[in-house]
């Protein structure tokens, strides 16, 4: 079972419109509802690659009784904590003219002491089930920064690989409990090291603790920086879409591959060619299989000369 780990859940809903012009109003030409929240995508992938998936973190208010009910047909194992706040919304609003979208995310409820501790006996619980544990995203209003360390280190307590995808503080103090692998994009590098070319800022931080690390360079793919060696894996052209989930893909990819053991390349071709199929699909966190397999047969995955 892989377990993923989304404390700021979301309800995430994506319009299509022909045009989207500042300062106008516009007709809607399709509505999507998704469950969503970093973690939540990646268990979604997963699934449809047909691994045993739980996911976990808070659902509350009339918010998270949508996403729960969207959730139940799914094969994903629903084991989120009842918060007493409204789970947030993320709006997502497709320029069909353009292919271009854009993003507005709601914050997400504050979570209470109480709250908190009974996710942490939920947690714990679900860990020492686990083959692999993704603890994905923000933080909402009332958890302390370095709750994600703290769950690094209880997932490593019990022996179970564990998968970091975060930003800021966060990242700075879970990247410091060594988690097995972390997964940044170029800018959360950059500002977790201060630097900005990415082979440098990659390594810088895998010196802060992480045992491996995966950039995401947006359309040049990803960049690997591993005990192995470094390795950086490119589709085979731009692809134009809704990015929402994108990033959320490539994580579930690396996840797949590290459960059944694969090398790093092709755990990093599973991982943009998912990552490219989900830009192309009609809603977050969604993927053609179809589509999925022609992109992998096309992934471009170069070695660095330099040692890890």
């Amino acid at each position: 079972m892989i377990l993923t780990v989304t404390l700021n859940t979301a309800l995430d809903i994506t319009y299509r419109v022909d045009a989207l012009t500042p300062h106008a109003s516009h007709r809607v030409t399709d509505v999507a509802e998704r469950p969503g929240g970093k973690g939540v995508n990646v268990a979604r992938v997963l699934a449809a690659l047909g691994h045993d998936t739980v996911v976990t973190g808070f659902a509350g208010g009339p918010t998270g009784d949508v996403l729960r009910g969207l959730l139940a047909p799914l094969p994903v194992r629903d084991a989120l904590v009842p918060a007493a706040g409204t789970t947030r919304r993320t709006v997502a609003v497709v320029d069909a003219s353009t292919g271009d979208t854009t993003q507005l995310n709601e914050p997400g409820p504050a979570i209470t002491p109480a709250e908190w501790s009974a996710f942490l006996g939920a947690y714990d619980e679900l860990v020492r089930e686990a083959d692999a544990v993704a603890l994905c995203g923000s933080l909402p209003p009332g958890i302390h920064v370095g709750a994600y360390a703290d769950l690094v280190r209880r997932a490593r307590a019990a022996s179970v690989p564990v998968v970091l995808d975060t930003s800021g503080e966060p990242l700075r103090r879970g990247i410091a409990a060594r988690p097995d692998l972390v997964k940044p994009n170029a800018d959360e590098l950059a500002r977790l090291t201060g630097a900005r070319e990415p082979l440098r800022a990659t390594r810088d931080a895998r010196r802060r603790g992480a045992h491996a690390v995966v950039a995401s360079l947006g359309p040049d793919g990803l960049l690997a920086v591993t005990p192995d060696g470094i390795w950086q894996a490119a589709p085979p052209e731009a692809v134009k879409g809704n990015p929402t989930g994108a990033g959320d893909s490539a994580v579930a990819g690396l996840l797949d591959g590290l459960v059944e053991g694969i090398a790093w390349p092709q755990r990093l071709a599973r991982a943009v060619a998912l990552s490219a199929a989900t830009v192309l699909a009609p809603a977050a966190g969604e993927f053609d299989m179809t589509t999925y397999r022609e992109l992998l047969s096309r992934i471009t995955v170069t070695e660095h000369a330099t040692a890890a």
